[in-house]
């Protein structure tokens, strides 16, 4: 789903075919789509596109990825690092939309959303557009062991993307972004960020998702996290998440678990 001057747009041939367009190509064809008066309750804004993210990007991410770690230094060396850390977070068919469970897993005791700006590219990795994200974590896997990055952040419901992608020539950044967590119908959370904040820009991470890959259908890039609840917090199946990126909208999941216990770990919302 595209959105534009506050409506949605039917789009001909889906999103693949818009993003394998030259950029000034697919303008043209959403300036040309049908706008409908109502918002589409539809999955997430992606149909084969792959999801990768980009860590430690903020100076906040950093020194919550430093405390958590066992192998604290690797962090800062990457902040300041030409190459950004970059990895694979999601297919498509695995990508969870507006107001469907987002995943803790069962055999993590600190759990968290990361709210993030997220970058489309079209498939010659010209920046499309924007979209909210959010980047499940299990910070007790990742900072065990930097090797278990994988699992802390590529499992069942762990992308969340919605609810619709905002063009670049439809809004400017930099964007605000909002994270609140509710719990029992009250607030147990809320943070601010500004994508201001990122060390890298868009261009650069882009560059560096394209350079020896090729996205024939696009690609979505999420561009890490300034908003970080306090060690003492966790999620907890029920909780609700919202993540507000100001221009672009306002992503709400519900959360649940995952997984199997291995350990006999008993969840909780504290830690």
């Amino acid at each position: 789903m595209v959105r534009t001057d506050g409506a949605d747009r039917l789009i001909e041939g889906g999103l693949a075919d818009l993003l394998a367009l030259p950029l000034d190509e697919a303008r043209a064809r959403i300036d040309a789509a049908t706008p409908v008066d109502h918002p589409f309750d539809v999955a997430a804004p992606v149909d084969v596109q792959e999801v990768w993210a980009a860590g430690v990007t903020y100076e906040r991410s950093r020194d919550e990825r430093m405390a958590e770690s066992t192998e604290a230094s690797i962090y800062d060396r990457v902040y300041v690092a030409e190459r950004p850390e970059l990895f694979f977070k999601a297919p498509a068919s695995r990508v969870v939309g507006p107001g469907e469970p987002v995943g803790i897993r069962v055999d993590s005791d600190w759990d968290v959303p990361e709210p993030e700006l997220g970058l489309v590219f079209t498939s010659r990795g010209e920046l499309f557009g924007y979209v909210p994200g959010n980047d499940m974590s299990s910070r007790s896997i990742e900072g065990d062991n930097p090797l278990y990055l994988p699992q802390a952040k590529v499992y069942e419901a762990a992308c969340a993307l919605g609810p619709a992608i905002v063009p670049v020539w439809a809004v400017e950044g930099p964007f605000d972004i909002g994270l609140e967590i509710e719990r029992d119908g009250a607030i147990a959370f809320s943070g601010t960020a500004s994508s201001a904040s990122i060390t890298r820009t868009a261009e650069d991470l882009g560059a560096w998702l394209f350079a020896a890959m090729p996205f024939p259908s696009g690609a979505v890039l999420l561009t890490g996290t300034g908003i970080v609840p306090p060690e003492s917090f966790t999620l907890a199946a029920g909780d609700v998440v919202r993540v507000s990126l100001g221009g672009v909208g306002v992503l709400e999941n519900p959360v649940r678990e995952v997984g199997t216990d291995l350990r006999g770990r008993t969840k909780e919302g504290t830690r």
